[in-house]
């Protein structure tokens, strides 16, 4: 069984974990490799990307590392790459090394989703 689950939902591909920590490295690799195959998926089709953290309690650094990885990824390729139900935990993390800056993070998949529909400022 993989470490990612994707799905595709309203033209967007909808990757997620099926582990809630992320810790061994070896796991953190084959995650990495899933993560930039997603990533190519998404560009050859809609280019648009949601990365879901459901059930995830804990992340290593390491695995922060792969997905500022993917992110770089996404720019380089034009996948519009969004963030949704990170747990606390993580997030204060995310907030810790300013990523929070960097990813476009939503509460929800589902406020994520609507987020590529919206045009300019008012939506």
């Amino acid at each position: 069984m993989g470490s990612l689950r994707t799905q595709e939902n309203e033209g967007v591909l909808v990757v997620s974990f099926t582990d809630t920590k992320i810790l061994d490295e070896a796991k953190i690799q084959k995650i990495g490799s899933e993560l930039i195959a997603a990533a190519d998926a998404a560009a050859a089709a809609e280019k648009k990307m949601v990365l879901n953290f459901t059930g995830v309690d804990f992340m290593s650094s390491a695995m922060i590392g792969k997905l500022v990885l993917l992110n770089k990824k996404c720019k380089m390729d034009s996948v519009d790459l969004k963030l949704s139900d990170i747990c606390g935990n993580v997030q204060e993390v995310f907030k810790i090394m300013k990523l929070n800056k960097v990813f476009d993070i939503y509460k929800t998949e589902d406020k994520a989703l609507k987020a590529f529909s919206k045009k300019g400022w008012f939506g």
